[in-house]
């Protein structure tokens, strides 16, 4: 998706922000927690026969509304991705998703409704085995349905992994002598590579991680990117991406958004490191 594109979806319609606060991380936890537990639902109404009259319309319901915030935070990720860049793994999974969830409902629901005639018509002729659920078509559906739900269990996983991989990686940083100290603060200057690696000189300014974090403006813009530190303040405006996608880098490690949008490409990969000032301590 081009950026002009992501800038029409951030400016319109509801998926964008509310109070301030982008829609996406808000909905998208009722994806990954009704999803999942739905889709456990259908697996055991297929197996266990008994359970279908108690809880079948309630886990229709609940695959609805998982199939409707995996439909809300696909459309509000869009929007998200228009501000702050796109992991594009994540993307390619989370439009899928919905895809997946609305198939499922479907399934479920037909088969779900086949079931239960076909226990009426059962009920109906008493203890005929002739009759009902042992039919092909309810057998053929429920398996269908149990697969699909299975399909969906593992994408919303995935899905949900990688986001929290391209929000988190790399941003919280491992504790360590240079950030034990209480009540220490962050030396304002880089520190030689040799303090930084036990005395093997290499040439090379070292920054820390707190260090980093300090250029985190567009006027002053820093970033981390597999071990390198880049002062990115030249590129934001230069980005071709859009200058929101460089912005949301600034004071973090940027490696994992860094490669699930560019996957090691040849020109993105010159272009940064055109940028580099140091390594990361």
């Amino acid at each position: 998706m081009s950026s002009r594109v992501l800038a029409l979806v951030a400016d319109s319609g509801p998926f964008d922000t509310i109070s301030g606060l982008p829609v996406h991380p808000l909905v998208v936890h009722g994806a990954v927690v009704l999803l999942p537990v739905a889709a456990l639902a259908v697996i055991a109404l297929v197996l266990v026969r008994r359970w279908r009259g108690t809880f079948g319309w309630l886990t229709l319901l609940g695959l609805t509304a998982g199939a409707g915030a995996a439909v809300a935070a696909e459309k509000s990720g869009e929007a998200l991705a228009a501000r702050v860049g796109m992991p594009r793994e994540h993307a390619e999974w989370g439009e899928r998703l919905p895809l997946v969830a609305v198939v499922l409902l479907v399934v479920t629901v037909a088969w779900f409704l086949m079931a239960r005639r076909a226990g009426q018509a059962r009920a109906s002729v008493g203890t005929g085995a002739a009759v009902g659920g042992g039919s092909a078509m309810v057998t053929v559906g429920g398996v269908l349905a149990a697969v699909l739900a299975l399909a969906t269990i593992g994408m919303t996983v995935i899905v949900g992994h990688s986001g929290a991989t391209a929000v988190w990686s790399g941003r919280i940083a491992p504790t360590s002598s240079s950030t034990s100290t209480t009540g220490a603060s962050a030396p304002s200057g880089p520190i030689s590579s040799s303090s930084a690696s036990g005395g093997a000189a290499t040439g090379a300014t070292a920054y820390t991680m707190a260090q980093v974090a300090t250029h985190n403006t567009k006027d002053s813009c820093w970033a981390a990117v597999s071990g390198g530190v880049y002062d990115l303040t030249a590129w934001i405006d230069q980005h071709k991406g859009g200058a929101d996608a460089i912005k949301g880098l600034c004071g973090t490690d940027g490696t994992a958004a860094f490669t699930a949008q560019h996957r090691g490409a040849g020109k993105p990969t010159d272009a940064l490191a055109r940028f580099k000032i140091g390594t990361l301590a």
